[in-house]
């Protein structure tokens, strides 16, 4: 048998630039002995090392297999440009970093979806490991390719290169999945996916089809009775019960986020228009402090680490944020380890936490007001004011801080040029208040800018992008307003966004887009070295299809979507409503104060029987 690790350590390794992303014998890494393993799955993460080893998704599931001593669970990322020419040139297969094993040779391979512009890559890492890029043409020896992540809610662009897909939370349905597995080890692929498909927020894309009346689609449904109508997510009721690491890898070079991640909670409940994970991973379910200073303790002690950052999409949010930064940054502190909070609300920072949190680490702070009028914040439901602004960047400057990023998006549905002009003018307003704090000398206030990009299971679904020249026109527009002010403007380029667009809310007819993007050498789409829009233009146009009609695709409310037989939890009747709200202007109020019927009340009910959302009427619900 080729001894491919002897190959790649003495051949391979010295002659990349970067050897510590392929080591694979990082502190706390688990090498375990593949010969006595029951189950063996890479988890593959398409994006180089520094991206993949900062996501906390892939630490949490590499901690639920290990601790199996009889699973397997090794990590692989995407190649920089030069070790993947060596590989190619030498017809090396891509391998998992613990024991240099051939992805072949796994039972299954499981890929992160966080976003569209990593699918090309995606197919780059199927195509190193001479794993049969689709479904259809792998066969009994080759390993079953799964998907999860955010991109699982409308993985229909991909779904003919992948065998199966975990839609919504993995810490229980992953283990589950491995389980049947086990025990199905002389099953035919087909017989396995038939057994995975009774799992739990497991949809296998072979046993749906797409149908379509002279052109025109109308869903995507099963081929069998056997299999649902539509697939629900699966979802972890009690976070307070799952499974969480504390025995982080630590890498030997740096990585984006190289820090412990205490995750606060899950959720969000505020019902923003354009965000998609305010949606997908509703309900909100916390940890107790007494749990997260406890698991702190823990990670401290495994990592030696300095920094943990306070995880969630609204750290503000969390239940006892005051008292946990205290009590956590006073812990920590005597450990020399201090806290970042990463994600924070307007309306959720106070003075206290101001002061709490520069107290035990104080480096620049992110706002996020969107828009830079009222009537657009109305429209997209950020439940924020201006004054709120005022009063987090009043709070911040009181406490010390001289550097902060204002957040925006640009084309929000119904967005005008005034909207846009109202972020110059909010910006000013907060270098005033600057000044009226006390401030010393010039802040570092930034703007930084976003292309919205709309997304499935949201309310803002069934609207398309703006397009290209309109984008940079507005870009163009924000800029002249900013120049001269002192501020610092950040923006974005415009036709990664087309292409995010694209994919997102597409179909199946996007698989042999992306398949012919990819031969032509599309990769690493979120590196700018990496990008080329033309590349994209060029595979879209050889299949018929335009990339900006696709981006600009708008549906009717009574047409069927291509993920309409995946089901988030939200139904769709709450997000049209959304919808029509939004564009009327009307704010929808935060869910925790009363449930407002999303669906997600009775996903609970089934599957746990309890939920945050147990008190609404099944009436109110359907």
């Amino acid at each position: 048998m080729k001894n491919y690790r002897s190959i790649f350590w003495d051949k391979i390794l010295p002659r990349v630039q970067k050897p510590t992303r392929y080591l694979g014998n990082e502190i706390n890494s688990a090498n375990k002995d593949h010969q006595s393993a029951s189950v063996k799955i890479a988890l593959a993460f398409p994006d180089l090392y520094e991206i993949g080893m900062s996501h906390l998704g892939l630490k949490i599931l590499y901690h639920i297999v290990n601790r199996r001593r009889e699973w397997v669970a090794e990590r692989v990322f995407m190649p920089d440009a030069d070790l993947e020419k060596i590989m190619r040139d030498e017809s090396f297969p891509l391998c998992s970093l613990e024991t240099v094993t051939p992805l072949g040779s796994f039972d299954l391979v499981g890929f992160t979806l966080q976003y569209e512009l990593s699918y090309a890559t995606i197919i780059q890492m199927l195509d190193l490991s001479g794993i049969p890029l689709y479904s259809a043409e792998r066969g009994e020896n080759d390993p079953l390719i799964v998907g999860g992540g955010p991109g699982a809610y409308n993985p229909e662009p991909i779904a003919d290169f992948f065998d199966f897909f975990i839609i919504g939370d993995a810490e229980e349905a992953l283990p589950r999945v491995l389980e049947i597995f086990e025990g199905a080890e002389s099953a035919s692929r087909k017989e396995k996916l038939i057994l995975l498909a009774e799992v739990d927020g497991v949809y296998v894309p072979a046993f749906y089809r797409e149908k379509y009346d002279k052109g025109r689609y109308l869903g995507t449904h099963p081929i069998s009775e056997d299999s649902p109508a539509k697939v629900s997510r699966a979802v972890v009721a009690d976070l307070e019960a799952a499974d969480y690491p504390t025995d982080f890898i630590v890498p030997y070079g740096g990585i984006v986020h190289d820090r412990l991640v205490l995750e606060l909670f899950r959720g969000c409940t505020r019902g923003c228009r354009f965000c998609q994970a305010g949606i997908i991973y509703r309900p909100v379910r916390e940890r107790s402090p007494e749990s997260l200073l406890e698991l702190a303790k823990r990670m401290v002690s495994s990592t030696g680490y300095e920094e943990i950052a306070l995880s969630s999409l609204s750290s503000g949010d969390y239940g006892s944020i005051e008292q946990l930064v205290e009590e956590l940054g006073r812990e920590m502190a005597s450990l020399g380890v201090s806290l970042s909070l990463p994600s924070l609300r307007l309306d959720s920072f106070s003075s206290e936490l101001a002061q709490q949190v520069q107290r035990v680490r104080k480096s620049g702070l992110t706002f996020a007001p969107e828009a830079g009028t009222q009537r657009l914040r109305d429209v997209i439901n950020k439940n924020i004011t201006e004054e709120d602004l005022l009063k987090a960047a009043a709070d911040a400057f009181s406490a010390g801080w001289t550097s902060v990023k204002l957040y925006f998006m640009v084309g929000l549905p119904t967005e005008t040029d005034e909207d846009l002009r109202g972020i110059a003018d909010l910006a000013r307003k907060v270098v005033r208040v600057y000044r009226q704090a006390g401030g010393k000398g010039r802040p570092r206030i930034t703007v930084s800018t976003s292309v919205f990009v709309p997304k499935a299971h949201t309310p803002f679904q069934w609207v398309g992008q703006i397009p290209q020249d309109e984008i940079v026109r507005r870009l163009e527009l924000l800029r002249n307003e900013i120049r001269g002010s002192g501020l610092q403007f950040q923006w974005p380029d415009a036709e990664t966004s087309m292409l995010e667009s694209a994919l997102a809310r597409g179909g199946r007819r996007l698989a042999p887009v992306i398949a012919t993007a990819t031969a032509l050498g599309a990769k690493l789409d979120g590196w700018g070295e990496h990008f080329s829009f033309e590349r994209w233009r060029q595979a879209f146009a050889d299949h018929d299809l335009d990339i900006f009609q696709c981006a600009g695709l708008s549906f009717e409310e009574d047409e069927a979507l291509p993920w309409d037989h995946l089901d988030s939890g939200v139904t769709k009747r709450f997000l049209l409503r959304e919808f029509k709200r939004g564009l009327a202007g009307k704010v929808t109020e935060d869910c925790r104060h009363n449930c407002l019927g999303c669906g997600m009340a009775v996903l609970l009910e089934q599957e746990e029987k309890k939920g945050d959302c147990r008190h609404a009427t099944m009436d109110s619900l359907r």
